[in-house]
């Protein structure tokens, strides 16, 4: 069960993110998660968004560079220590996260974290054996 993830080159210069996130307003398509990175040359925002074709579509018309990519999102305690368990399990199973970053808002009491690793799969098999929560597209809002 994995969620498409958008990610958007962009140079370092002013108003890149603010041209994104209006046109994404413009279009009526809901942000429900957004990660920036940068280097000295550019940045990547990541985005979870409630209809992914749409809006990666609408950023290719307008040139932007983006790709597609498979993450996991996983029900986390929104309590001391939550995110810990998590991390403890995966790191047991000796699977690197290449990155995370968490979903606006919460599900009955509990933090939505993104991950993204080599192997979705694997992830998923995992938490699910050891009683974590996959958290679903469907539940997310996402079309």
């Amino acid at each position: 069960m994995t969620i498409p993830q958008i990610s958007v080159f962009l140079e370092n210069k002013a108003g890149q993110l603010a041209d994104i996130t209006g046109i994404l307003s413009e279009n009526q398509v809901n942000m429900r998660a957004i990660s920036i990175a940068e280097t000295a040359d550019y940045g990547v925002l990541r985005l979870i968004v409630d209809d992914a074709s749409k809006a990666s579509s609408i950023l290719l018309k307008q040139g932007f560079i983006l790709t597609m990519t498979p993450v996991v999102g996983v029900a986390v305690s929104d309590t001391p220590g939550g995110l810990s368990k998590v991390l403890g399990v995966i790191s047991r199973a000796e699977i690197d996260v290449e990155y995370m970053y968490s979903v606006f808002g919460q599900k009955d009491g509990e933090a939505c974290m993104i991950f993204r690793v080599a192997d979705t799969d694997a992830l998923t098999e995992l938490l699910e054996a050891n009683g974590i929560s996959i958290i679903t597209g469907e539940e997310l809002g996402l079309h």
